[in-house]
């Protein structure tokens, strides 16, 4: 039977995970996660990022990543439990907006690299930015707004490109680089994505990038999944001759370069374009239809779904990007999630069980209690300084907050994700927080929707994996339905946590309240009192 190998270059750490995929079983057969700081410490980062003395400028070193690659594909040829010779594809998936910066020369070397020597010697002075921006970058403020101006404002950028312009996106990140280094510009003959970047290094010649990435660049026509040509120009002068080509998700870009053959005895299997985590996370948690909607609980909150069409949040908080499947994908960021959680955990001195028990001894809806949890700046809604606010809602109660920080995090995410325009079918909970069975109850309820524990911890690196299986079997000239293609990774059916009617019932007459309250919160809107009134009058019927 084939194994597929997806990669994962995150933030902090690079990830593997080796699928088994055939008609009688299906399944993982290696996982390996290597962390950038204690593998490889002499780069010098703290949780993968370079140390600054402007705490807005987030970098990372591109030669890390280089040696993490080689690192873990000696790995997976020595320890990954399986005969090199049935590897018939490998992809991955890496953090989203980082950009790399290569001279001319990378492409020689990257045609010639040579298997007696380790990867990073050969690739040192391939650079003309020795470090790389990364996603966790706020320093473009200026570029963003000079971008956003020269395309017609917000709106028309996120039509466009499918985001507003971000601090961390791409785009203002090359336009700064032009703006402080006009020379070293000048001299960068390729602009990869951290993704396309490694890419590279396994097929020994440049790589394209995919429109799942390429959309969290706001250099990339959403729709045409094409470069758009005003973008560009509002960017960097003659920027289009320094960007790799796009390419659909599912393209075989070439074979492992003779580097890895020769080097680590690995066959020369098919090389599929990667893309970025969240893309890759989407098939890694099973989301391969709209109707299906993951949620990650994790440090911050993340809501993603599958799109047919590409739709735009008109508030211009969240995103979209291209999906594997050749759809769309909606992804919106809470930044209050777990640091949330854990304030109210901590204010109250509770421990998780304490938090579980808390919630499953208040009743649905809190007897109107609410709270509005942004203890630090939110993302969604924008929220730019620290703002908590209790509505009938005692700070010393601890049962109450419990439940009222868990409620509000369930009705912001379902309210903040009504502009897809997808009914939420299928909820898959991924993260630390997705273990806690009355955090998912609470999510049950609110959503209307059964939820599906995700065991897989790597679903970036599976869904890289599957991702891979999927474009060696167009390749091969079958044509297989996603849904069979995930069919044994994906949650189990019978492990659901069905919604209760009565709770919907009271979610469905408390979300126009929250929506009220957080409405005040934000701009000074009526006082809610009086819906919050009405609803506790109707909950004591």
């Amino acid at each position: 039977m084939p194994v597929y190998v997806g990669l994962d270059c995150s933030t902090q750490s690079l990830s593997a995970v080796a699928i088994e995929v055939g008609t009688a079983r299906r399944r993982v057969l290696f996982e390996h996660t290597l962390s950038f700081d204690e593998a490889l410490p002499y780069y010098g980062t703290k949780k993968g990022v370079l140390p600054s003395t402007d705490p807005l400028v987030m970098t990372s070193s591109p030669l890390m990543w280089a040696e993490a690659l080689d690192r873990m594909m000696g790995v997976i040829a020595t320890n990954g439990g399986f005969e090199l010779a049935r590897l018939a594809a490998i992809s991955g998936s890496a953090q989203q907006h980082g950009s790399v910066y290569l001279h001319a020369s990378a492409t020689g070397v990257l045609a010639s690299l040579d298997p007696a020597r380790p990867l990073v010697e050969q690739l040192a002075g391939s650079f003309t930015r020795d470090s790389s921006p990364v996603w966790m970058d706020a320093s473009t403020s200026a570029q963003c707004t000079e971008i956003s101006t020269a395309l017609g404002g917000d709106a028309a950028l996120a039509r466009l490109t499918g985001s507003r312009a971000f601090e961390r996106f791409t785009g203002p990140q090359i336009r700064k680089f032009y703006r402080s280094e006009p020379r070293a510009y000048e001299r960068t003959d390729r602009i990869h994505l951290v993704s396309s970047y490694l890419a590279s290094l396994l097929a020994g010649a440049h790589a394209p990038i995919d429109p799942g990435d390429g959309a969290g660049m706001n250099l990339m026509d959403l729709r045409r999944a094409r470069w758009a040509d005003a973008a560009l120009d509002a960017t960097a002068p003659g920027l289009r001759k320094k960007l790799p080509d796009l390419e659909l998700p599912w393209t075989v870009i070439g074979r492992l370069a003779p580097y890895w053959v020769r080097r680590y005895g690995f066959p020369p299997s098919k090389v599929v374009v990667w893309s970025g985590d969240n893309p890759c996370s989407l098939i890694g948690a099973g989301i391969v239809r709209p109707g299906n909607v993951a949620i990650s609980l994790g440090t911050s909150d993340t809501l993603f779904a599958l799109m047919a069409e590409p739709r735009v949040d008109p508030a211009g908080t969240a995103h979209v990007f291209g999906a594997p499947t050749g759809d769309y994908m909606s992804l919106i960021c809470f930044r209050n999630g777990s640091l949330a959680r854990e304030r109210v955990r901590d204010a109250h001195g509770l421990d998780w069980d304490g938090f579980s028990r808390a919630l499953r001894e208040t009743p649905a809806g809190n007897r109107g209690r609410i709270l509005i949890p942004w203890f630090e700046p939110e993302i969604t809604p924008t929220v730019l300084a620290p703002d908590v606010r209790r509505y009938g809602l005692e700070p010393d109660d601890a049962a109450a907050n419990v439940r009222a920080v868990v409620e509000a995090q369930m009705m912001a995410m379902a309210i903040h994700s009504t502009w897809t325009g997808n009914a939420v079918e299928r909820i898959h909970a991924t993260g630390g927080a997705a273990r806690n069975r009355e955090i998912l109850q609470v999510m049950a309820d609110v959503f209307a929707a059964p939820v599906y524990p995700l065991e897989a911890g790597n679903s970036a690196s599976l869904g890289a994996a599957l991702r891979a299986a999927h474009a060696d079997a167009l390749d091969s000239g079958h044509a297989p339905p996603w849904d069979d293609i995930v069919a044994g990774f994906a949650p189990l059916p019978d492990a659901a946590l069905r919604p209760d009617p009565r709770n919907v019932e009271v979610y469905r007459a408390l979300r126009p309240v929250y929506a009220a309250c957080e409405a005040h919160s934000l701009h000074g809107t009526p006082d809610p009192a009086l819906l919050l009134t009405a609803f506790r009058e109707r909950q004591q019927r």
